[in-house]
């Protein structure tokens, strides 16, 4: 992945997340599901430029969803937990 726009989908904008960004600093956004945790901290570095601590992952597996006789799933993807350095709290502002 060499470009910063490829391994960052966006931002995952759940009740979880917000409680997370509000009491522990950390912000949850989409990334391809090949990304590393190396590649999701360069990318948001440069990006937001902002300090990052940390970094956990974590794979979402797609649901069985049913519309009439028809079954299908939802796609699989990942969504990265990012820890913000001390400093860095006002992050959010720029969401």
């Amino acid at each position: 992945m060499k470009n910063i726009y490829d391994v960052i989908k966006g931002p995952c904008l759940t009740e979880k997340a917000a409680l997370l960004q509000e009491e522990d600093g950390k912000v949850v956004f989409r990334v391809h599901p090949k990304a590393n945790k190396i590649e999701i901290k360069n990318a948001i570095e440069l990006m937001f430029k902002v300090k990052v601590k940390d970094v956990r992952t974590a794979k979402i597996h797609g649901k069985q969803k049913r519309v009439g006789k028809t079954i299908g799933t939802t796609s699989d993807w990942k969504k990265a937990y990012v820890t913000l350095s001390d400093g860095e709290i006002n992050f959010s502002d720029e969401l």
